[in-house]
């Protein structure tokens, strides 16, 4: 007589479940619920695709740019080097042998020498228009120029040398100018004129007219690097020169009278 299997275990080799009826090895998560590690089923980390870490004080790599910075602006041009070159030229002219000014006391017609004696020149506070440049540079330019020619010219009553306009817009004009006692001054303009076409590559220079103040007067073109218009004068009682840069004859000559006229006054 058969007994039922007291145990009711299954037959061998029927599917089992694991002891204690734990699920297989690798079903479990990771301890703390943390996914697995980069290299179980996430793609290979590389560089590709990612930009490198920035450098220390947030600089980029070498051989990267900052490509949310523009570059930096060009440096603004100065043109001071230039002037001086071109002052110092015509203090040449006006206050050293060769082409300068030489100052006397004439005897010539009464009428004349009261003129010469009541002129004097003066630097306004503005030119035809322009301010006085107030640029430090400049300025000292101008007191260095007016040192010089009350320091070299025998005679003289008085002396200017000024700049007006705006350098950085390239609308500048320079005066220099002496008042006193000449004796020629049709020579001394044309001794004036000569030395100066030297000194500055002048061409072109041709009488203009003088205006109420008399004397003589020409203008012409000029190159130091940069384009001049010059203009000089010269009656019994001064001599003087306007340089407008970048500029030509024609621009200084139509606006000779207007300047002459508030640089050179009489009482």
């Amino acid at each position: 007589m058969s007994h039922p299997d007291q145990h009711h275990y299954p037959p061998g080799g029927g599917p089992h479940p694991q002891g204690g009826g734990y699920p297989p090895a690798g079903a479990y998560p990771q301890a703390g619920g943390y996914p697995p590690p980069p290299g179980a089923g996430y793609p290979p980390q590389s560089g590709a695709g990612y930009p490198p870490p920035p450098q220390a004080g947030g600089y980029p790599a070498p051989g990267q740019s900052f490509g949310a910075f523009p570059p930096p602006p060009p440096p603004k041009k100065s043109h001071t080097g230039k002037i001086v070159l071109i002052v110092l030229a015509v203090l040449m002219v006006l206050c050293v042998g060769g082409g300068a000014v030489v100052w006397f006391v004439v005897r010539d017609t009464v009428g004349e020498a009261v003129d010469a004696t009541r002129t004097r020149v003066v630097a306004p506070e503005t030119l035809a228009g322009r301010p006085k440049v107030t640029e430090p540079e400049l300025q000292q330019l101008s007191e260095s120029m007016v040192r010089q020619l009350k320091s070299s010219i025998q005679n003289e009553t008085s002396a200017v040398g000024a700049f007006y306009g705006n350098p950085s817009q390239e609308n500048l004009v320079m005066i220099v100018a002496v008042s006193g006692l000449m004796s020629d001054p049709k020579k001394e303009l044309d001794e004036a004129v000569q030395a100066i076409s030297t000194e500055l590559t002048v061409s072109n220079m041709t009488p203009v007219e003088p205006g109420p103040l008399g004397g003589e007067a020409r203008c012409g073109d000029g190159r130091a690097d940069v384009a001049l218009g010059i203009c000089v004068w010269a009656d019994r009682g001064s001599v003087g020169m306007i340089v407008m840069f970048f500029s030509s004859r024609n621009d200084a000559a139509s606006e000779f009278l207007t300047i002459r006229g508030q640089v050179e006054q009489r009482s």
